[in-house]
């Protein structure tokens, strides 16, 4: 497998991102291709000792920047290390590509460079979501991709994430949850009432209407919202999670009593952070597109980047984004309609 990687991409490019590629390449045999400055990068590879036939560097020499307008950079920026990533995802060069960068030019990449699975209106950001209470995460789709959808969308975005839940996280028979202001089936608006009975009628494991307040106890395997909304939950529940961190902190170092506590129970805060950490779960990819896109979050640390390696390499191996093309296929033109 060949995995590529947007190396100048993200807060912390290129050297974060560098780092991870090193970290990953020791527990995987797969090839590593960092795109981007070709002296940069290698500048930054000098400081580790590594597989040489393993991790190389495909020159571009543009960068697309988080400040710049995602439709005309990558019109524009034909060299940049994003749109050189997505192109050879497209002729088959490398078989996923993953970068930290500007969202909305990864997505309008994915749509005007690769194209969309035919039967898919809009691709989603599908992000594993940390359940607080629960012992298993959920995945959120979308996260950020989409704000205005249709009902159709909605169900696209059930199929898609329920086959991602199977085929990458290994749930069996995922239940799809659809966030709402209410459980009831005559809650919400006019778009999420006719979500509701498409997803009632479909073949997926549809659960119902799931509300924001029970959302962290992971009432399901996948949340299935418009990007608004998904990223909302998204920004909300990783600021709770790093609330709720500082304040154990704080409180557990106050005195002795509560530092002698604290020591007590470290292997404890180890656990509970590492499952609040964001970093712990990779990128999200971009289902619906022609091709595997994983977008990670843009202050991604090294950890953040070897997971998101190692998760992507089922998201290959499985045919996710062919399993979604011929699942599509499946669903009949009636439950599509608005």
């Amino acid at each position: 497998m060949k995995i590529g990687i947007d190396g100048m991409g993200g807060d912390n490019a290129p050297a974060e991102v560098v780092k991870g590629a090193v970290e990953a390449s020791k527990q995987i045999e797969d090839e590593i291709i960092l795109f981007g400055d070709q002296d940069t990068l290698l500048s930054h590879l000098a400081a580790y000792t590594y597989n040489k036939e393993q991790i190389r560097v495909s020159h571009a020499a543009d960068v697309i920047s988080n400040h710049d307008a995602p439709v005309r950079s990558v019109r524009t920026k034909t060299e940049s290390s994003m749109v050189k990533g997505i192109q050879a995802v497209k002729e088959e060069e490398i078989d996923v590509f993953i970068s930290a960068g500007n969202t909305g030019a990864l997505m309008a990449g994915g749509l005007f460079i690769l194209g969309r699975i035919p039967g898919i209106d809009r691709p989603a950001l599908a992000t594993v979501l940390p359940s607080i209470i629960g012992s298993k995460p959920m995945l959120l789709l979308d996260s950020g991709a989409n704000s205005e959808c249709k009902p159709g969308n909605l169900l696209e975005f059930g199929v898609m994430g329920s086959i991602y839940m199977n085929r990458v996280l290994g749930v069996s028979r995922p239940q799809i949850g659809l966030v709402n202001i209410g459980a009831e089936e005559t809650k919400g608006t006019t778009v999420t009432k006719a979500a509701y009975e498409l997803l009632s009628k479909s073949k997926v494991k549809f659960i119902g209407n799931v509300e924001a307040r029970d959302i962290p106890t992971g009432p399901c395997d996948v949340l299935v919202c418009d990007g608004f909304v998904g990223n909302v939950i998204l920004k909300l529940t990783e600021g709770v999670a790093l609330s709720l961190l500082k304040l154990l902190k704080d409180k557990f170092t106050e005195g002795t009593k509560a530092k002698l506590g604290a020591f007590l129970l470290l292997d404890k805060f180890k656990d509970l952070k590492t499952m609040l950490d964001y970093s712990e779960y990779g990128g999200a990819p971009i289902l619906g597109v022609k091709g595997a896109l994983v977008k990670m979050h843009g202050s991604s640390n090294a950890n953040a980047v070897k997971n998101t390696i190692l998760k992507a390499r089922p998201y290959v191996e499985n045919h996710v984004v062919r399993t979604i093309h011929d699942e599509v296929l499946s669903i009949e033109d009636t439950e599509l309609e608005e």
